[in-house]
């Protein structure tokens, strides 16, 4: 349950750097770069939590569901 709710919270923090980086770049224009740090974070953290996940998975933390897609 623990790693369901700090995926969840790592998916809505994902989300929160997404919208910052649209207001970032409503406000400012694209004359700052801002909104090129908020992707960054975006990014960075996507990828980590990837990398989370397959570490899970490989290791037996979490298990994905046997769905062949046909």
């Amino acid at each position: 349950m623990l790693i369901k709710l700090f995926i969840v919270l790592a998916l809505l923090t994902i989300l929160a750097a997404l919208g910052s980086g649209l207001y970032y770049l409503i406000r400012d224009g694209g004359q700052t770069d801002r909104t090129v740090k908020a992707l960054s974070w975006r990014i960075g953290l996507s990828f980590t939590l990837f990398l989370l996940l397959m570490v899970l998975a490989f290791t037996g933390v979490i298990q994905p569901n046997n769905i062949v897609p046909s």
